[in-house]
């Protein structure tokens, strides 16, 4: 596996982050029997909700995580950061049984889905990069979805692969320990557009 890949990112509001411990990270579908609170797009949950995962489950039956939290997502909610966190968790998510890998945004219309052995098909260039502006409009399209590559994980991820967060200033910092969250927390604005 690519050393590039040290660990995968779910954008959460910190007030869902004490289920999340201990539940695990869950899928729409399991989520939605819990109370929480959603940075979710309703127009982008009605196109994931009509995605079958080829040989494997409907994508809203999916924990997804992403590669890297600085992404369109992130960027839509960047005004809503103070009450965001960004949970950090292990590559050991991998080792899950029917994980699968989205190149690009799981509801996209050209996504690749594909094993955890096909990481190296990932364009880990555009995953990785600063941003997604391209004056090419097909170009800016093709990097925007493959900002949000994604890691698909049936039903839940473990609350025991968590190992630590990222949140925007001292301050969403602060809040996160209120929760009772015990792992290692790091401030990087940066990571949520500030």
């Amino acid at each position: 596996m690519p050393h590039r890949v040290t660990e995968l990112h779910s954008i959460m509001p910190i007030d869902n982050v004490p289920s999340v411990m201990a539940h695990g990270l869950l899928s729409y579908e399991a989520a939605a029997a819990l109370t929480h609170h959603s940075v979710a797009m309703p127009e982008i949950q009605d196109r994931r909700d009509k995605v079958q995962v080829p040989g494997g489950l409907k994508l809203h039956q999916y924990a997804n995580l992403y590669f890297h939290a600085r992404n369109p997502m992130m960027f839509k909610r960047r005004h809503q950061a103070s009450g965001l966190c960004v949970l950090r968790v292990s590559r050991e998510v991998f080792d899950l049984d029917n994980v699968v890998l989205a190149d690009q945004n799981a509801a996209s219309n050209y996504v690749r889905f594909l094993g955890p052995a096909q990481l190296w098909a990932i364009n880990l260039d555009l995953v990785y990069a600063r941003d997604w502006t391209s004056p090419d409009l097909i170009a800016y399209y093709r990097q925007k979805a493959a900002k949000c590559a994604e890691v698909l994980v049936p039903q839940r991820v473990p609350p025991e692969l968590i190992v630590g967060a990222y949140v925007v200033s001292e301050a969403a910092g602060n809040l996160l320990k209120m929760t009772g969250f015990g792992l290692p927390i790091t401030v990087d604005a940066d990571l949520f557009f500030h």
